[in-house]
């Protein structure tokens, strides 16, 4: 596994990368935007009164990911939703590497395709600094989860951190990639 390249990081490598330095003009190879982590999470405010679904939400996470999701507590008290800081309301898993580029494949090759009628992601969930968050409904779209053994159908976030500068550079990035925006 040593000499291991994920697919579409060659495809980044021998397409994409040259593509987007053309498109745009860049002066150095380093401008060109790049994927740098992965962020999926998954809110569980419910772990409150039963302690049982941080866990299934955890071993969802791991699942999907192929990496060990990490716990997240709250940061401050918010009375209305009787949270409390420190206490732990949900999981979060972090990609890089080869993991992230096959995660990606997985994500926009095989999971979205998935979802019940679906019509392209939305174009217009970039943050202004390149970089794009999706909400996923129901974390059953991924084919390594077993419908059979889950605690309860949960939606997930997916932030996709890249080193665009812009949201048109990063836009034209992940669209070379194959994600799917709406028309």
């Amino acid at each position: 596994m040593k000499n291991y390249e994920p697919r579409l990081k060659k495809i980044y490598r021998e397409q994409i990368a040259p593509e987007l330095f053309k498109e745009f003009g860049y002066t150095s190879p380093m401008q060109t935007p790049k994927l740098e982590k992965i962020v999926v999470s998954m809110g569980v405010g419910e772990a409150l009164q039963n302690k049982k679904l941080l866990d299934a939400a955890i071993d969802d996470l791991t699942l999907i990911a192929g990496q060990k999701a990490v716990k997240t507590k709250a940061r401050k008290s918010i009375a209305n939703f009787k949270i409390r800081e420190g206490q732990e309301i949900g999981a979060k898993v972090t990609l890089r590497g080869a993991m992230m580029y096959d995660f990606f494949d997985r994500l926009v090759n095989v999971a979205l395709p998935r979802v019940k009628d679906f019509r392209g992601v939305n174009q217009n969930a970039f943050d202004g600094h390149g970089n794009y968050a999706l909400g996923i409904t129901e974390q059953i779209i991924f084919p390594e989860i077993d419908f059979d053994k889950i605690e309860r159908v949960a939606g997930l976030n997916i932030v996709i951190v890249t080193t665009a500068r812009t949201d048109a550079e990063a836009k034209a990035f992940l669209a070379k990639f194959g994600m799917p925006f709406r028309k």
